[in-house]
């Protein structure tokens, strides 16, 4: 675990949040005796909510406001015998997109 006190912790902090992001603990110190310990996030306690509303801000997703009629699920999936649908996603995985 590293240790930093808070004046290094003001003159370093993104050194330390770097530190905090791959894993490591940081134990603050205030004149040598801890106060504070920073550690980091663990991917099980962001619920899927918070991680819904993550993409939502970013752009990457909106969430729907109504629901889903009965009979959605009962619909024909439509069919892309060319496998055109595949072809685009390769395409823009290829993209980096």
């Amino acid at each position: 675990m590293q240790k930093a006190s808070i004046s290094e912790l003001k003159a370093s902090a993104s050194e330390y949040l770097m530190r905090v992001k791959a894993g490591e603990e940081v134990l603050l110190t205030d004149r040598g005796k801890p106060i504070a310990k920073i550690i980091p996030i663990r991917k099980a306690e962001l619920t899927a909510d918070y991680r819904i509303s993550q993409l939502e801000l970013a752009g990457l997703a909106r969430v729907g406001k109504s629901k889903i009629p009965a009979d959605f699920w009962l619909t024909p999936r439509l069919r892309d015998e060319e496998g055109s649908v595949l072809t685009g996603f390769i395409a823009e995985r290829e993209e980096g997109r």
